[in-house]
C-alpha cells in the first residue's frame, strides 16, 4: 500500500496560513494572499509579509485587528441569483450585489459565505455559497471537472449538429472551450432554447460560444453545479444543502473525485 512520503525534518508542522484562512472562511486563498500583500494579516501583533508561513493553527492571528476564531464545520448553500445583482461583495459602481438580497434569504446562522464562482450581472440561477474557503477553490478548479448546467434563450438559428460538434470543444479568438454538451431544446421560430454543460466555467463560456455560433443570447439560467439543481427553489430565496449526499460529494470532493452529472441532493 503506498504511503505518504516523510515530512522534511526543515519543514514545520502544519500548513501555509492562506489554506488555514481560507478553510476558515475568511476568504478564497487567492484573496487570502492579497489581504496578506497589503498587510491586513499579522501573528502575535506582527504583520505577516509572505502567504507561505506554515502554521499549526490559527493561534494569535489577526486580520484587520480581529482574531481570527477556528474553522466552523462546513456548510453549504443554494442561492437562486435574480438577474441584475453582481457577484460580489460591493460593486465600486453602487450597483446591488448578491449579499444584498441574501440579508434576507440565509439563515440568521449563517455566518459569512462566498460565492463559488460568479454569474455575470444578467445571468440569474444557481449559484452555490460556502462558509469554506477551501471548498469553494476546489468546486472552482477547471481540474476538478465539476459540470455547470445552463439553460440559454437565445435568438438565431441553429441546427443540432453544430450543437453536437461542440463536445469535441471549439476555439473562438484564440481561446480554447472544452468539451461541451448541448442540445436545442425546443424552438418558436427563431426564438430557441439550449440546455448546455460546460465543465471549465471559463469567464461568458456560454454566451462566446452561442455568439459564436451566430445566436444572440437574451436569457442565461444556471440549473445545475455538480449534483445540485436549482430546481423549484424560488428567485432570490436560499437554502441550505444538507443530507448523505452532500456529504459523500464534499468527501469525494476532498480527494479529487467529486466530478460527474447533476442529481437531486436531500436538502
Amino acid at each position: 500500500m503506498p504511503t505518504q512520503p516523510p515530512r522534511s525534518e526543515s519543514r514545520p508542522e502544519g500548513d501555509r496560513i492562506a489554506k488555514l484562512l481560507a478553510r476558515a472562511g475568511v476568504a478564497s486563498r487567492r484573496e487570502v494572499e492579497r489581504m496578506i500583500a497589503e498587510g491586513r494579516v499579522a501573528l502575535d501583533g506582527k504583520v505577516l509579509e509572505t502567504p507561505a508561513t506554515i502554521l499549526p493553527d490559527l493561534k494569535g492571528v489577526t486580520v484587520d485587528g480581529k482574531p481570527v476564531t477556528a474553522a466552523e464545520p462546513t456548510r453549504l448553500f443554494a442561492f437562486h441569483k435574480p438577474a441584475g445583482l453582481i457577484t460580489a461583495e460591493r460593486d465600486p459602481a453602487g450597483r446591488p450585489t448578491i449579499y444584498t438580497a441574501l440579508r434576507n434569504a440565509l439563515p440568521k446562522n449563517a455566518g459569512r459565505v462566498m460565492p463559488v464562482g460568479r454569474l455575470d450581472l444578467n445571468t440569474e440561477g444557481l449559484l452555490l455559497l460556502t462558509n469554506d474557503g477551501e471548498v469553494k477553490r476546489k468546486l472552482e478548479l477547471p481540474a476538478s471537472g465539476i459540470p455547470r448546467t445552463y439553460r440559454a434563450r437565445a435568438f438565431g438559428e441553429v441546427a443540432q449538429s453544430q450543437l453536437e460538434d461542440l463536445i469535441e470543444g471549439v476555439e473562438i479568438d484564440g481561446v480554447r472551450y472544452g468539451s461541451i454538451d448541448a442540445n436545442l431544446e425546443r424552438s418558436s421560430g427563431r426564438n430557441l432554447w439550449i440546455e448546455m454543460t460546460i465543465t471549465e466555467g471559463k469567464n461568458r463560456e456560454v454566451r462566446r460560444v452561442l455568439e459564436h455560433l451566430g445566436l444572440k443570447v437574451n436569457r442565461l439560467i444556471r440549473v445545475g453545479y455538480g449534483p445540485f439543481n436549482l430546481g423549484d427553489l424560488p428567485r432570490g430565496q436560499a437554502v441550505e444543502l444538507r443530507g448523505k449526499p452532500v456529504e459523500r460529494f464534499l468527501a469525494d470532493l476532498a480527494k479529487g473525485n467529486a466530478g460527474g452529472g447533476p442529481r437531486r441532493p436531500r436538502k
